[in-house]
């Protein structure tokens, strides 16, 4: 009697055992299909990318005292997306220049600020927006700047630079903090920069004041 009860004791814990070690084979097979989907999605996306400047970098912002960088003419930024599409800062039409950086909490708290602005309507008209996402830095936190903007919905008509790992971009604009605006006149002159983050009522007027609407 001891022995069938052995034999069944047994039998329950072969099966038991199989259960699991198929239950494991099958959670791998899940875990290695999704991994592998994971990176299809990110096939073609480079967060960096060699940036070219052509002209003389602009002066370090500071906030303490007046912008020496008003009246410049700003360096003309040649660089490239997330997938590699070609993108300039050719003066032509008044631009926004938005530097982004993907770990900043500002950063994190401005984008949906500025995709509600967009959303609205409220971007004054006539202007270009371009964003760079600059300083990114696989170590730290929300990493990919791609994923966090696209979470973000971030409008898919203004163009977002990658700066190099060197923030090729950011030191040509004398980028010190993060979010950094910069406006450019038509002929690529610097009608205002500011750095931190900003009300998009804000925003809009200092927008409309410097380019004298």
């Amino acid at each position: 009697m001891n022995t069938k009860n052995n034999e069944a004791s047994s039998s329950k814990t072969f099966w038991l055992v199989g259960s699991i070690v198929a239950a494991i084979a099958i959670a791998a097979v899940i875990a290695v299909s999704t991994s592998s989907s994971s990176k299809k999605v990110a096939e073609g996306i480079d967060e960096f990318h060699a940036v070219e400047v052509s002209g003389n970098a602009l002066p370090e912002y500071s906030a303490d005292v007046a912008d020496a960088a008003v009246g410049m003419i700003a360096p003309v930024l040649t660089g490239q997306g997330f997938t590699g599409n070609k993108i300039t800062t050719t003066p032509g039409t008044p631009t926004l220049l938005v530097f982004l950086a993907h770990w900043c909490p500002h950063c994190q708290r401005e984008v949906p600020l500025l995709v509600q602005w967009n959303r609205d309507g409220l971007v004054p008209s006539g202007i270009d927006v371009i964003a760079v996402a600059t300083s990114s830095d696989p170590a730290s936190p929300n990493f990919p700047p791609s994923q966090w903007l696209a979470r973000e919905e971030f409008p898919a008509l203004w163009p977002v630079m990658t700066d190099s790992g060197e923030k090729t971009a950011a030191a040509a604009m004398g980028v010190t903090g993060f979010p950094f605006f910069v406006l450019l006149d038509s002929n690529g002159k610097v009608v205002f920069r500011g750095s931190g983050e900003i009300e998009m009522k804000v925003l809009t007027e200092s927008i409309n004041k410097a380019l004298g609407v």
